[in-house]
């Protein structure tokens, strides 16, 4: 016999996107019934492949990015509260760093963009006055907006590891990260405390009768019956998806970490996310030079590389370990699992960083063995997230949250919740549902999208 079972809500995906919509939803709203599937343990897909970082600095057009993240900030510090800061949430901010002065117009350029946009005030320094130090843990302990450090002893006093030839850091304030893991383990034990139940299967079809959603069938042969169905998929959200008849306009792209120990110091244990913010041809020896343009697949590391070669600390003050990435070569791909890894990831991370990061030069040549890691940043065409109702009744989404998953996912939640129990939604709620696409003056919008800073 057919097991068979009913529940008010099913979630497809036991992501960080998944896990905090059953949250808002059970602990929140009150929604008794509510099931999580996946075939997988929770949060081990992608989302705990995270550089694990928040920020509120995102750019145009309009303030909507801005103001989910400044919500779904707000909600991370209400649960850092709540459970004691169990998940070690930090305000050590971003770090831009460019050797370039002839960056720093730009620089200031976005910096006054995302102010405009409601992410705080820019504060200009050249000399000391005025630049409060970040603190190396805590949260909601120092400014939001962003300091922009002009003077090179300056930087240097405040960031002794960078190099001084840096000619501006920019500091984004209200930023930092994590413990993803620890982040979504406490969503999902209050969702469960709140009633919700984690049911390991695999999605196979869902029903669809008179326009809106009656049923779930696993691949096990377990039919559910619900009215409400919510596709929290991921990478897998377009393949989940086609179960709806519902196409959406998004693709995957893999992005690798390093993680190594960091025996020569090269970042200070208290640093924030450090950036580089300039462009640069690597400085490769002639016999590597030579080698790498023998081969097609290589020679494109002689050309001009794009800025974004980043690091943080990772661990506590005594550990050694530091994360590096640098998304140089990103295009489309179906995801597999488990993803093939770039061999060399964490040594072309190591060379883009060690203009601004001099301490990284003891690695060339020698780098240690580092632990490559990665996933899948699902994005859609303009990068910005899915959160609200499909053209079904009882059909909704949540996700193509790209790299900042963790950071967006309790603000995009909460507008997933409000969407299913009626509640009252902020008015910047339209611009992360499907429905946008059909809007004529959010496809002109489209049309002159600029870039994201995205990391």
């Amino acid at each position: 016999m057919t097991p068979s079972r009913s529940a008010s809500v099913v979630i497809c995906g036991a992501g960080i996107a998944g896990v905090s919509a059953a949250y808002f939803l059970a602990v929140r709203h009150g929604v008794k019934g509510v099931l999580l599937v996946d075939e997988r343990p929770p949060l081990t897909l992608t989302s705990d492949k995270s550089t694990e970082c928040y920020r509120n600095w995102w750019p145009g057009p309009g303030d909507a990015m801005v103001r989910l993240m400044n919500r779904s900030i707000d909600l991370m510090e209400e649960f850092a509260a709540a459970c004691g800061n169990l998940f070690h949430l930090n305000q050590r901010g971003y770090l831009y760093v460019t050797i370039d002065a002839g960056r720093i117009p730009a620089l200031r350029a976005s910096a006054e963009e995302a102010a405009g946009l409601g992410a705080g005030a820019l504060r200009e320094h050249r000399s000391g006055n005025g630049y409060v130090p970040h603190r190396a843990e805590g949260y909601a302990v120092g400014p939001d907006g962003v300091d922009l450090l002009i003077d090179p002893g300056m930087i240097c006093e405040n960031f002794p590891y960078l190099s001084p030839d840096v000619a501006a850091a920019l500091h984004v304030r209200r930023a930092g990260w994590l413990s993803a893991q620890q982040y979504g383990m406490w969503l999902l034990d209050e969702a469960r405390a709140a009633g919700v139940e984690l049911l390991n299967g695999r999605v196979e079809a869902v029903d669809i009768a008179a326009g809106r959603v009656s049923g779930v069938h696993l691949a096990d042969g377990t039919d559910i019956q619900t009215d409400t169905f919510i596709n929290a998929a991921g990478p897998r959200l377009a393949e989940v998806g086609r179960l709806l008849d519902v196409e959406f306009p998004m693709f995957n792209e893999l992005h690798l970490k390093s993680a190594f120990n960091d025996t020569a110091g090269a970042v200070g244990r208290d640093a924030p996310l450090v950036i580089c913010a300039d462009e640069q041809a690597l400085d490769w020896s002639d016999d590597e030079r030579a080698m790498l343009a023998e081969d097609p697949a290589t020679a494109w590391l002689l050309e001009t590389l794009p800025a974004g070669a980043h690091t943080r600390p990772e661990g506590d003050p005594a550990a050694e370990s530091i994360l590096v990435l640098w998304d140089i070569h990103n295009e489309p791909v179906e995801p597999t699992f488990p993803p093939a890894f770039d061999p060399l990831a964490a040594e072309l991370a190591v060379r883009g960083l060690r203009g601004v990061l001099p301490g990284m030069r003891a690695y060339i040549g020698k780098m240690p063995r580092p632990f490559v890691d990665g996933g899948y940043y699902t994005k859609t065409r303009e990068n910005r997230p899915l959160a609200g109702p499909l053209p079904l009744d009882g059909g909704y989404v949540i996700g193509a949250m790209s790299g900042y998953g963790i950071m967006a996912a309790a603000g995009l939640a909460e507008l997933l919740a409000g969407h299913i129990a009626g509640a009252m939604l902020p008015d910047y709620a339209p611009a992360f549902t499907l429905a946008r696409y059909d809007d004529p003056a959010y496809q002109s919008l489209l049309a002159g999208w600029g870039a994201s800073w995205q990391l």
